[in-house]
């Protein structure tokens, strides 16, 4: 098991409890075809939050259940400063933790 599990772990909870906090969180599941976009970010059919909860949690969340590779690298801070350039003070909190998310996964045990 990677050294950063528990941390990338903890850290993926803060970030599903800010969405929920900003009322970003979605009772509504995407269709299969939304969840199946090959776009960056899922793009063309997700908004960036519903892209960090239908696909960034549970993917990082099987990668941990699983104990499968980390990513060698995670740019999702500079995605989430322009997704939310308009709405500066109240995406500070999701915009830190991706910071430190991507932190985490630079630094490579």
């Amino acid at each position: 098991m990677d050294a950063r599990f528990p941390q990338i772990a903890d850290h993926l909870l803060l970030i599903e409890r800010e969405l929920r906090v900003q009322g970003w969180w979605s009772e509504a599941l995407p269709t299969a075809e939304q969840l199946s976009s090959q776009e960056p970010f899922s793009v063309d059919v997700l908004d960036f939050s519903q892209w960090l909860q239908w696909i960034f949690l549970p993917r990082m969340k099987q990668i941990l259940e699983q104990d499968l590779p980390l990513p060698n690298a995670s740019g999702i801070l500079a995605m989430a400063e322009m997704v939310y350039a308009d709405q500066a003070e109240k995406s500070r909190g999701i915009r830190v933790l991706l910071h430190e998310f991507d932190e985490l996964i630079a630094r490579h045990s």
